[in-house]
């Protein structure tokens, strides 16, 4: 098995638990953030498929679903296109809002395809590539994966832990 199908088959997970997560809430109840400091349902399946977006096509380059498939457009947030989601305070993170579930699933669904095409894509001999010398230790191509998935699994269980406490199951 090639190490990048562990990568693929864990993110596949994460995607499988928001999923249903965003299955059991209705609209409102996923755009409730329980607590000032707890991001919404919503949230944090956006945050999840734009991260995945926006690392995935800077590894690929190319330009990042969020603009080429016109998300930005359908999601029409009041927020910036270039708005720096994992910094988001409470208030920014409140304008994350959608009036469809199915807006969620599409931009969850069109990112986790563009990662399982990367990553089925790359020559494993590329991981050990340093991509970033911003940071120190520099930051390999693997470095920068491992961060996607890390990223994402966190996310699926902080929305399970969400929903239970917008709808208490």
């Amino acid at each position: 098995m090639k190490e990048t199908q562990l990568t693929i088959e864990t993110l596949q997970r994460a995607q499988e638990r928001l999923e249903e997560t965003l299955a059991q809430m209705t609209v409102e109840e996923a755009n409730t953030m329980p607590e000032p400091l707890i991001k919404s349902v919503t949230w944090l399946m956006w945050h999840t498929a734009r991260e995945i977006d926006l690392q995935i096509s800077a590894l690929a380059d190319r330009q990042p679903l969020w603009l080429q498939a016109h998300f930005s457009e359908q999601f029409a947030l009041e927020l910036p296109d270039d708005t720096e989601d994992w910094r988001h305070t409470p208030e920014e993170a409140a304008k994350v809002i959608v009036n469809q579930k199915e807006l969620l699933l599409d931009y969850l669904s069109a990112s986790m395809a563009l990662a399982i095409d990367y990553l089925q894509s790359i020559d494993e001999t590329s991981l050990s590539e340093v991509i970033d010398e911003n940071w120190t230790p520099a930051v390999t191509r693997q470095a920068r994966i491992v961060s996607i998935i890390d990223d994402a699994v966190m996310h699926s269980g902080q929305a399970v832990y969400t929903r239970r406490l917008v709808i208490g199951k």
